[in-house]
């Protein structure tokens, strides 16, 4: 019989102990865990391509960890490792956490991790801390980005030429503006935006609420605002605490209803304008987007620039953006979703203005 040499070391083993294993000889203390280092003495262990673990350790590098929890994701009865995932966000997390009031972010729609503390709003929402940096939270804070939109209509050849009153309001504000009108398309299950036709009185805020303790957002300051009806629109209402490329999207959106309506269309069907008007959202998103992939500086506009110069988190922002444009690409709704669908193929097609002219002309897109 020939002198056995040590995979590991390459010296010969001699008379001593040895093992015997994936068809070589080992000093014990050479074979080693390629995780820790250590010598495996158990009895079983793990591979990994040609490299061998501990159990332990091929779990601690290989077996998923929740995002939320930080343990490791269960097997299922089956044995096979189940976890969920966000469509757009790498998170992934243990599926209990679906049933277990685990909160999501109200804008990004993530699940607040136990290592992390989400603002929780007066309303109920939580927002996550890198949503809250962009977060518009009172009435006239969100004014530069209003001429920030009206600027893009502007652009378009579309200016709106009547002064609407843009406010920022709670959810309970929102939703009883919405009792108060005739006719409107609201999406479900959360309304964010609504374009009013009606004269009432809205509750819009004033100051925007401080970071209390227990990261619950307090001292928020409202005031009654009495809406006049001076044309078709009297107002454009927007949820307060969602970021500025968000906060934008819907007041682009509903912009696009004032436009209609201030314009004279029709009453059209609710894909048909719900779908325009995500068109329209959709596209100010992509001129956010473009001017940040353009240069560093990100975003063009004054509200975006004075921010970026208070060091925030433009790299986030970008990825928020597109999420918000993925969450209008995706949406399977049959209003929102697959009328953004046929609007946004039309308008590839023949352009925004000719687009617009044969709704205007036949209520419906062209084909």
């Amino acid at each position: 019989m020939g002198y056995r040499i040590c995979a590991g070391c390459n010296t010969e083993i001699g008379h001593g102990r040895f093992l015997n294993c994936l068809n070589a000889f080992w000093h014990p203390e050479c074979f080693r865990c390629h995780g820790c280092n250590l010598p495996i003495s158990d009895y079983e262990f793990s591979m990994s391509g040609n490299y061998c673990f501990h159990k332990p350790c091929y779990k601690e590098r290989y077996h998923p960890k929740c995002d939320v929890c930080n343990h490791f994701i269960p097997t299922n009865p089956a044995g096979l490792i189940e976890y969920r995932a966000h469509p757009f966000w790498i998170q992934k997390y243990c599926p209990s956490h679906e049933h277990d009031g685990t909160p999501r972010c109200c804008s990004c729609e993530r699940m607040e991790a136990e290592d992390t503390g989400y603002v929780a709003l007066d309303d109920g929402r939580k927002l996550c801390l890198e949503c809250l940096d962009s977060a518009v939270m009172d009435t006239k804070e969100c004014q530069p980005l209003y001429l920030d939109i009206q600027e893009f209509y502007e652009g378009l050849n579309m200016k709106v030429e009547q002064e609407v009153p843009l406010l920022l309001v709670e959810r309970q504000a929102l939703n009883e503006a919405r009792e108060g009108e005739k006719n409107g398309h609201y999406h479900m299950p959360e309304t964010r935006g609504l374009c009013l036709s009606e004269e009432q009185t809205v509750s819009t805020i004033l100051r925007r609420p401080r970071l209390g303790t227990g990261n619950r957002a307090v001292g928020m300051i409202t005031e009654p605002y009495k809406l006049t009806r001076r044309c078709e629109v009297t107002a454009i209402l927007v949820l307060y605490g969602l970021p500025r490329l968000l906060t934008g999207s819907i007041l682009a959106h509903e912009m696009m209803h004032a436009w209609m309506r201030l314009q004279g269309f029709r009453t059209l069907s609710q894909d048909v304008e719900e779908g325009i008007c995500q068109v329209l959202a959709h596209m100010w998103l992509l001129t956010q987007l473009e001017s940040a992939s353009g240069s560093n500086a990100g975003p063009t506009s004054s509200s975006a620039s004075s921010r970026l110069k208070k060091g925030k988190r433009p790299e986030f922002e970008r990825k928020l953006g597109e999420f918000f444009k993925h969450q209008i690409e995706s949406d399977t709704s049959p209003v929102y979703g697959d009328g953004f669908r046929a609007g946004y193929q039309a308008v590839c097609k023949y352009g925004l203005r000719r687009t617009l002219e044969h709704i205007r002309m036949t209520g419906r897109f062209p084909d």
